[in-house]
């Protein structure tokens, strides 16, 4: 089952499917050590990732596992970074949350409204009931994303990954539909 990449608005940004024309931006936001130090990958080295990276965007809404939309800054169209939803089941009618912003984007409420708008159009349009996250415990700024949008922390998941060569803890998160409050 095919699930169409939606174009969403919020108040300051616009979140759209990826084109082929957005693989520099990807490329640079991908390849950046200090953006990506809690990422479970490590940075991209070469831009062939951001097309592959595309494509697999365009599966996954093909294939109905999910949604990435790019992040653009409604006033100039400056690309931000990106938000999606990945492992929808729709029997469970759930899905994983996850996110990636350029740090110049950082501290801005850029990927609260983001995934805001997303989570609306989750709840709304798939029908979810729940919304899974996970963060890696030292990253603090992206825990307090997920806090702010109502998820719930559920646990923590121990070494779970290797960040940058060392074992990593992530935490888990929940958003259970019946929780869920739409930014106003």
């Amino acid at each position: 089952m095919s699930l169409p990449a939606p174009t969403l608005h919020s108040t300051r940004l616009r979140l759209r499917p990826f084109d082929d024309a957005d693989a520099d931006d990807l490329f640079a936001l991908h390849s950046s050590p200090y953006v990506l130090r809690y990422w479970d990958a490590p940075p991209w080295n070469e831009r062939a990732r951001a097309e592959r990276f595309v494509a697999a965007c365009r599966q996954m809404a093909e294939a109905g596992t999910g949604v990435r939309l790019a992040v653009d800054r409604d006033s100039d169209g400056t690309f931000l970074g990106w938000c999606g939803l990945s492992r929808w089941n729709p029997d469970y009618r759930s899905a994983s949350l996850g996110y990636c912003y350029d740090d110049a984007a950082w501290g801005h409420g850029y990927a609260t409204e983001a995934a805001g708008a997303l989570l609306r159009w989750a709840f709304d349009t798939l029908d979810l009931n729940r919304v899974q996250a996970e963060a890696d415990t030292r990253n603090v700024a992206s825990a307090r994303v997920l806090e702010k949008l109502g998820f719930v922390r559920e646990g923590t998941l121990r070494e779970d990954c290797v960040v940058n060569g060392e074992v990593s803890d992530s935490w888990v998160y929940g958003l259970i539909r019946r929780e869920w409050r739409p930014p106003s």
